[in-house]
């Protein structure tokens, strides 16, 4: 199986829309496989579908990915019109994954759901697939209605659709409904026995995830970093994850992200996103620190 290592947008960017820019004009130059922008919209990140169309209209071969989006409160019939016209202007370039809620508590009011999120969640996946598989669609659901609806211009090769998540429902989840598992602050050890769990439900659905279609984000120091960035960013980790060895959460150079990938590597995690833990002074820096690590 190849390893494909791409590049996340950050938090806390001292100058988002600079560096935005620097990292996808930076990871194009580069020949870099793939940019990733997160869901946060409580801070000043690029809202990610606006990031993606905005990167696919500046570059030509890059490929560009949420991580991931929160689905639950957003309308999924517009979610697929959305990527079906992304992936209509950028084929084979647009990389979707979806997660339950977002990662703040404070921003949660902001996606309102008509009922259990879990259930809203599942049942807007369905409708999103749908549209982008089927040429015509009625649906009758706990939640949502749609009669002979149709999104176009519907992609070629249907999208891989992308789920992130750990606890067993979500792994679960993943392999009922979903095509891979793009995780966060996950150990190398924790991502091993969740492959098992999601391969196992897709086993248990009829279906099968492919076997590279598992992947997580990595969290690096970049090399800039004082002593005290690199105790601040692990205290925050461990206040997160409690249970677990920031370590195994966090890089603290290039050469420990290596033994990490490797370590998911032997796990069956084949897919990387790595975002620097702290805010790098520059971005072109930090992308020709990561070409020395892992090349383009």
């Amino acid at each position: 199986m190849k390893v494909r290592i791409g590049l996340g947008a950050g938090l806390g960017l001292a100058a988002p829309l600079e560096d935005t820019r620097a990292l996808v004009d930076g990871c194009e130059q580069r020949g870099i496989d793939s940019v990733w922008f997160p869901d946060r919209i409580a801070s000043d990140a690029v809202e990610p579908l606006t990031a993606l169309a905005w990167a696919a209209g500046r570059t030509e071969h890059l490929k560009l990915g949420t991580g991931v989006v929160v689905l639950p409160g957003r309308n999924p019939a517009v979610v697929a019109h959305q990527l079906a016209s992304l992936a209509a202007l950028a084929p084979r370039r647009i990389l979707p994954s979806f997660g339950l809620q977002p990662a703040t508590p404070a921003e949660r009011t902001a996606y309102p759901v008509p009922g259990p999120r879990a259930a809203v969640f599942e049942e807007a996946l369905v409708v999103v697939r749908r549209l982008l598989t089927e040429e015509v669609v009625t649906h009758h659901g706990r939640f949502f209605t749609l009669d002979a609806a149709t999104v176009g211009p519907r992609p070629a090769k249907p999208m891989d659709l992308w789920l992130g998540g750990l606890v067993p429902a979500a792994l679960r989840r993943v392999g009922r409904l979903a095509d891979g598992w793009l995780a966060s602050f996950v150990t190398p050890a924790e991502a091993a026995a969740a492959r098992t769990v999601i391969a196992e439900a897709a086993d248990a659905a009829g279906r099968e995830v492919e076997a590279d279609h598992y992947g997580t984000n990595l969290l690096v120091m970049p090399p800039e970093a004082t002593e005290d960035d690199i105790a601040r960013a692990f205290a925050s980790t461990a206040k997160r994850r409690p249970e677990t060895d920031p370590a195994d959460l966090i890089a603290r150079d290039w050469a420990d992200a290596r033994r990490l990938v490797g370590e998911f590597v032997e796990g069956g995690i084949t897919k990387f996103v790595v975002r620097p833990a702290v805010a790098p002074g520059r971005w072109d820096d930090f992308l020709d620190a990561f070409v020395g690590a892992f090349g383009p």
